[in-house]
């Protein structure tokens, strides 16, 4: 298991360096794609296409294909702020606003099919109030006004439902019946809650719940809510309000009926971060902004847990936090947290501490898993396994490195141990026992240290950008590769193109966050087993583009078995493809540009490099 940002580097499988362009490659290229325009951005989707943001628009490119796969032109210059990958799908939304934000552009592409499924334009809307992808209903919902109906319904709020599988309208309504004469503006204030036989609209009047032929079942006054969830049964449902100053937020409980289940809402401060319905109750994590000044509060999270049925507080004192939680799990007998400036506790259902006392861990907790041994936990400062129902180390002597830049580490089942790299280090440390020893220290070339950590047939690799390693079982050098950066800033801006994976192809917003009910501690396994996981959820969608995703990682799920490098060649700045079993060279990209742009696809095999502002070549790697 790698750190968080190596997790996220490998997820998206890609690399990405930015400078300027200055010659074309030399080696000609397996496909060309003129674009015609000049490119804004450029992103391998988690589905393996490349999106392009160009000044004409928004071109898909397909691997291996030489025709374009979609050119959408409709709302020309597309800049990269304006694209919305939505997580763990085959969709990209597209968002533009009009003058004084009176009116908004809308479309939703499938980027694996290169079906256009929505156009706020094709479907004859204006002023959107709210665009959202349901998932995993995979529906579209979208509120505002339609232009095609008689002049009372064009200036009624409507909300309509899209099957995304095939961009056809499912079902829609009107908020209030057209042409109704009333002083009250239905703006809608959040996203929808889809539930299996109705639609909850939240709204500034309140919450309308609507049936699918449209015909309102109920409303009731809670307003401008921003975002819902239910229980399993759909029974109960929970809306989130925040307030004006955006300091604290309101929670209510609202009936099958639509009436208020509590007698008041109930306020937390901050904002609502993670939210789970529980047989014990409702756990809430709300995150709260410090101030400044020496009297100030600080910046931390609030953990309470409220009875379901009257909204109650039920602990008398809620658990000390002193930062913000950063991760959060339920367990058999109560709830697990750990704080990103460090720290890891538990407390039970009725609010007592189980641990003896919070235990101490460096900050930025990298890693919290389940073991048989216990709860292994990495930060960016120390590691070890704690006694989940004690909190007592498990570990005699627990890991400890400097504040390292980065951590990986990966699970040898082979040899029934972990090991965790940091510090130029490698440990060892024994499964059941838990007695650790430095495996060996390593001497990466170039002052880099090691990011990649993997368990192969004949050994461990150890990986960085211009170095690559294997070791043998006992830590022994078996062969190390050392290619030499082409400059400093193309170093610099591969970690760039990393860290900006967290914010397009995985981010998630607050209400998917809060309501997925995920928090459940996971097992700490390979690599290959959360692949698997992730292409078994694509399955289950069943839509043709979720199926082709399905492959891409099933046939992905082993580890790779080759390494790029960007280098220096004999002939210029170049591509090395490194085998990693031998650290043998197996193919070579002159690109004579001393800064390139280019990404590389590790999952589909392809790089895609921009030799000028309007043209990507493409380069099988496999061959």
């Amino acid at each position: 298991m790698k750190t968080q940002l190596i997790q996220i580097k490998k997820a998206m499988m890609f690399v990405l360096v930015l400078g300027a362009t200055s010659l074309f490659a030399q080696e000609a290229p397996d496909f060309k794609y003129d674009l015609g325009a000049k490119i804004n951005d450029m992103t391998i989707t988690v589905g393996g296409t490349v999106v392009v943001a160009t000044n004409d628009g928004l071109v898909g490119i397909k691997p291996g294909s030489n025709e374009l796969l979609f050119n959408f032109t409709d709302y020309g210059r597309v800049k990269a702020e304006e694209l919305n990958y939505i997580p763990l799908s085959p969709y990209v939304m597209v968002g533009q606003t009009g003058f004084g934000n009176l009116s908004s552009k809308k479309a939703v592409i499938d980027h694996v099919s290169g079906k256009i499924l929505f156009t706020t334009e094709s479907k004859g809307w204006k002023n959107v109030f709210t665009c959202d992808v349901m998932m995993p209903q995979n529906k579209l919902v979208v509120s505002g006004f339609q232009i095609g109906g008689d002049k009372a319904e064009n200036v009624t709020p409507k909300v309509a439902v899209y099957d995304l599988g095939t961009g056809e309208e499912d079902y829609s309504f009107f908020l209030v019946k057209p042409g109704k004469v009333t002083m009250k503006n239905y703006a809608v204030t959040g996203k929808p809650l889809l539930l299996k036989d109705k639609m909850l609209v939240p709204t500034s009047q309140g919450i309308i719940a609507k049936s699918k032929s449209g015909e309102t079942l109920w409303e009731n006054k809670v307003k401008n809510v921003n975002w819902m969830t239910s229980n399993e049964a759909e029974t109960d449902i929970y809306a989130f309000a925040a307030t004006a100053n955006g300091k604290n937020t309101r929670i209510y409980k609202i009936g099958a009926n639509g009436s208020e289940a509590w007698e008041d809402e109930r306020k937390v401060k901050g904002s609502v971060s993670n939210f789970q319905i529980l047989p014990q109750g409702l756990a809430v994590v709300s995150d709260v902004a410090g101030g400044s000044g020496a009297l100030a509060a600080k910046s931390e999270s609030k953990i309470t847990m409220f009875n379901a049925s009257n909204g109650e507080d039920l602990w008398e004192k809620a658990p000390k936090t002193k930062g913000y939680v950063q991760h959060f799990y339920i367990m058999e007998d109560g709830i697990l947290f750990g704080i990103q400036s460090g720290g890891i506790n538990k407390v039970s259902y009725d609010g007592k501490p189980l641990f003896k006392k919070p235990l101490k861990t460096g900050e930025n907790i990298l890693t919290m898993a389940e073991t048989p041994q216990g709860l292994i936990y990495i930060t960016s400062e120390d590691a070890n396994i704690v006694n989940l129902e004690t909190g007592d180390q498990v570990w005699s002597k627990p890991l400890k490195f400097k504040r390292a830049n980065v951590v990986s580490s990966t699970l040898d089942e082979k040899n029934n141990r972990y090991l965790i790299a940091a510090d130029e280090k490698l440990w060892s440390i024994n499964t059941s026992s838990g007695d650790s020893e430095i495996l060996v220290e390593v001497d990466f070339e170039g002052k880099e240290d090691p990011t990649g950590l993997e368990v192969r047939d004949g050994g461990i690799l150890l990986s960085s950008d211009q170095n690559i390693m294997l070791l043998d079982w006992d830590g022994k050098t078996n062969w190390h590769e050392y290619h030499r950066a082409p400059g400093k800033s193309a170093f610099g801006a591969i970690l760039a193109g990393a860290v900006a994976v967290a914010s397009t192809g995985l981010a998630m917003d607050a209400s998917l966050r809060a309501g997925a009910n995920k928090n459940y501690l996971g097992q700490y396994n390979q690599y290959g087993a959360r692949m698997k996981r992730t292409a078994d959820m694509f399955s289950a969608i069943g839509t043709a583009s979720f199926n082709e995703m399905a492959k891409r990682f099933k046939a992905t799920s082993a580890t790779k078995d080759a390494q790029f490098v960007l280098t220096k060649l004999d002939d210029g700045v170049g591509l090395v493809k490194l085998n990693k079993d031998t650290g043998n060279t197996e193919k070579e990209i002159v690109l004579k540009d001393k800064k390139p742009v280019y990404k590389v696809d590790e999952y589909g095999g392809f790089l895609y490099y921009k030799p000028n502002d309007k043209t990507i070549y493409a380069y099988d790697l496999s061959k």
